[in-house]
């Protein structure tokens, strides 16, 4: 082979190599294009959590959040605590048989959620800030705060706000945006509704009861609770004006202290294994004397009706104030 023949061979082989890695560099460079398209960032309390791609097996290790994916039409993975929340909620959406319990709320046990292969798990800060490192051990975590210490932030701006970046998780911010509209639109129902009603006063307080140490504790929601903000945009007036900013949304009360809303509607829910209205009011003199008993201006939401939920608990709060202090 002669020297020139070599050169050729040589040239060419050069220009396939050349051309080799030059496709290979643009592939590369395609596939990183493709993921950083598809990744998207959520931000919660403990940041923006980015994720490769929007997240197909979730983690919920609070109520609320299960909720959230629900009202998206996606069923958690896995969820802590399904037996008592089954207990407390009540939605229009159910939740599949095939979800995995994960553990307690409080305590979630690690190795069943590492068993389920999560692409997100989804915390609560108040339970599990202090997890959160062995949580990222497994997968991406976002923690959300429920309950921001800053007074100008109602708790419904900050379900609305948690609600849209769990849609932004799992690439539903269309349906999210719909959830949203059509419960604006169902408020707008019940409003009409509570003024067609012959209610004596639309003023009201709305209560959470349970067995205390010594005597039945009552907390009493503040105007910046979620669940006040809903009753507010149907029309009705909390009167309940706590003495400090309360910063998860309700003061706690003994019967006693009731005595200064009693010209107010009573609304409540109570658990039915532990009625305090059915037995340690019963006969209770204080209790039985307070206006909204004697007058029976007392509304009953049921023991199910969540108050601290998402977009589904508020219509089923709303379907509850329709039920009761409409068609009473």
């Amino acid at each position: 082979m002669n020297k020139y023949m070599k050169t050729f061979l040589l040239m060419a082989l050069s220009a396939i190599l050349l051309v080799g890695c030059s496709t290979n560099k643009a592939d590369n460079e395609d596939k990183g294009s493709d993921k950083a398209e598809s990744s998207v960032t959520v931000t919660g309390s403990n940041g923006e959590v980015t994720l490769d791609e929007p997240a197909k097996k979730v983690v919920v290790l609070e109520w609320t959040y299960a909720e959230d994916l629900l009202a998206l039409g996606i069923q958690p993975t896995g969820m802590a605590d399904i037996q008592e929340y089954h207990n407390w909620v009540n939605i229009d959406a159910e939740l599949s048989k095939d979800v995995a319990d994960v553990g307690g709320r409080q305590e979630p046990n690690l190795e069943a959620i590492a068993a389920l292969e999560p692409d997100l798990i989804i915390g609560v800060s108040f339970r599990h800030d202090a997890m959160l490192a062995d949580l990222e051990k497994i997968a991406p975590t976002v923690i959300f705060n429920p309950y921001p210490e800053d007074e100008s932030i109602d708790l419904y701006q900050e379900m609305t706000t948690t609600f849209n970046e769990i849609a932004k998780a799992v690439d539903k911010t269309d349906e999210a945006e719909k959830v949203l509209a059509d419960l604006d639109a169902k408020y707008e129902e019940a409003k009409a509704e509570i003024e067609k009603a012959d209610l004596k006063t639309k003023d009201f307080i709305l209560t959470l009861a349970y067995s205390g140490p010594q005597a039945p504790e009552i907390r009493v929601f503040t105007p910046n609770s979620m669940a006040s903000q809903i009753l507010e945009k149907i029309g009705l007036k909390n009167v309940h004006v706590p003495d400090q900013f309360e910063v998860f949304g309700s003061s706690t009360f003994n019967v006693e202290g009731l005595t200064k809303y009693e010209d107010a509607n009573y609304l409540y829910t109570v658990q039915d294994a532990d009625n305090v209205y059915k037995n340690q009011l019963k006969d209770n003199a204080v209790w039985k004397n307070l206006n909204f008993v004697k007058e029976d201006r007392l509304f009953d939401l049921g023991g199910d009706t969540w108050l601290y939920g998402g977009p589904l608990s508020a219509e089923t709060m709303l379907n509850r104030i329709v039920d009761t202090m409409v068609n009473k």
